[in-house]
């Protein structure tokens, strides 16, 4: 199948994405204690535990930022992005009675999470916007770029959660690599660290992970002395480009087998 035809048939079933993605967020928050507020407990959580670790003990420099806005802005996006890779890589296997019996555009089940994750990104970004505003951090143009990188990240979630929810179809022990590999991720991006502390030797092998320009990109736009990066940006989305390329030609060409192998 060519691109423009795997475009359009998504296209054409849009609803489908929209249907699946709403049963995550009900499935979600069925039956739970703390319901929508783990959207907020666990960026924030996770913040006050870096904020002492790593900044009070480690004294990882900020780079001028309050250490709050500094981790709670960076984990947003990381958050967001681990969980939808996570249920991605999982949503063909999970789902093989429906993906056997019924014809539907398969790129739906891994994207899905992407679309259905933007629950929380939206709820944890109104807790970020209170937390500027008591620090004093009143929000500038640069705020419109904010959709932006929310639409990079997505994009990116998704490449990689197609690829990965083709493999684990065929490959079963791909679910256990998935968290090994956003644990080294994690370090791998400037979260626990600013983006300037990276040697400039290895600048351009750091740039190769398309999390740094938008990671550093969504703390710049929250402090407004803060110049965002448009060179690791631009990379970032390049590179971004480049593996929704790949992971589309990989995927239409997988999806042929998958009722065979599920």
């Amino acid at each position: 199948m060519k691109y423009w035809q795997w475009v359009a048939e998504g296209w054409m079933h849009r609803e489908i994405y929209y249907l699946l993605a709403w049963r995550d967020v009900r499935l979600r928050y069925k039956q739970t204690v703390l319901g929508v507020f783990w959207a907020v407990l666990q960026p924030f959580l996770t913040m006050l535990l870096f904020s002492i670790v790593f900044g009070r003990i480690v004294n990882i420099g900020s780079d001028g930022i309050p250490y709050a806005i500094f981790y709670y802005a960076a984990l947003l996006p990381w958050i967001y992005f681990s969980s939808t890779v996570t249920q991605s890589s999982l949503s063909l296997v999970n789902n093989a009675r429906l993906v056997t019996k019924v014809y539907f555009p398969r790129s739906a089940l891994p994207i899905a999470p992407a679309l259905s994750g933007m629950v929380d990104l939206g709820i944890g970004t109104i807790i970020l916007i209170v937390m500027m505003a008591y620090y004093g951090l009143h929000p500038t143009a640069k705020l419109f770029l904010w959709p932006v990188l929310v639409i990079m990240l997505a994009c990116l979630s998704c490449t990689i959660g197609m690829v990965l929810s083709a493999l684990n179809v065929r490959y079963r022990d791909v679910k256990h690599v998935v968290p090994f590999l956003l644990q080294l991720w994690l370090f791998a991006t400037p979260i626990v660290y600013p983006a300037n502390m990276i040697p400039e030797y290895l600048r351009f092998y750091m740039d190769l992970n398309p999390l740094t320009g938008i990671v550093a990109a969504f703390r710049t736009v929250c402090v407004p002395q803060q110049h965002t990066d448009w060179a690791s940006l631009g990379f970032s989305a390049v590179v971004i480009l480049l593996l929704l390329f790949v992971s589309v030609g990989y995927f239409s060409k997988a999806e042929q087998s998958f009722g065979d192998v599920l």
